[in-house]
């Protein structure tokens, strides 16, 4: 009978160190998960602001998370929507004075519109997109601090994380270390902006400089990241 409940209890015991070791993985795999959210109310209101809530729409494409490390899967482009809903007016992208600008740090970068196989010097002006009438662009966009060679394949591309989060950490200012530590601990949270520049026109007439040059449109995209808790490594969570 005492064997029977040493047995039991050697049973018991591996159960809880299995079920102790499982449980700590699962908090582990999650850790460094964080969440982008655009803040599409914000933007709604600057288009009404203008007038304009019916002739454009915005929207951006996320994965349900990403990782903070560079070395895993962080997020390096944003993939927007601009949708011209007019019927009569021609929608630029003047993406040469569009901007992405960093909240912790208000640093202002220059955008830049990727395309397959990007060879040319980034110091040559971008050409503007244009969105005919009831058309929608789609257009993946970094910056030119994220953006490097391939010295292989001789073409430009994302290969850093769009916001250096883990910047933050290594940084010689003890002001941003504990703004990464009480990211880390879910205290506050991360935002960033992208500020698209648009100009609307009933004729074809492009954005060169000219007395015919069409009025521009400001529109600033809010974006907050969020770091995701532990629990979100629960299965039924995890399917949000």
């Amino acid at each position: 009978m005492v064997a029977r409940n040493e047995s039991n209890l050697i049973f018991l015991t591996l159960y809880i160190i299995g079920v102790t070791y499982t449980f700590t993985k699962m908090i582990e795999s999650i850790d460094d998960k964080i969440k982008y959210i655009f803040n599409k109310e914000d933007v709604d209101e600057q288009l009404k602001a203008q007038n304009l809530q019916d002739d454009i729409g915005i929207s951006f494409r996320f994965t349900p998370t990403y990782d903070i490390e560079a070395s895993k899967k962080p997020l390096k482009e944003l993939t927007v929507n601009i949708e011209n809903k007019s019927s009569n007016r021609t929608l630029y992208v003047d993406w040469d004075n569009c901007s992405l600008i960093v909240g912790h740090s208000k640093q202002s970068q220059r955008v830049i519109r990727m395309s397959p196989g990007v060879t040319r010097d980034l110091a040559v002006p971008q050409i503007p997109s244009v969105i005919p009438p009831a058309s929608t662009l789609t257009a993946m966009v970094a910056t030119e601090d994220n953006i490097g060679l391939d010295d292989l394949k001789k073409v430009y591309k994302a290969n850093s994380p769009l916001i250096n989060i883990s910047g933050l950490e290594k940084s010689p200012l003890k002001v941003k270390r504990k703004l990464f530590k009480d990211f880390i601990e879910r205290k506050v949270d991360l935002d960033f902006s992208l500020r698209l520049i648009l100009r609307r026109s009933e004729l074809p007439i492009g954005v060169a400089e000219g007395e015919n040059k069409p009025p521009v449109c400001d529109v600033k995209c809010h974006f907050t990241i969020k770091k995701l808790p532990w629990s979100y490594a629960m299965p039924w969570n995890r399917r949000r």
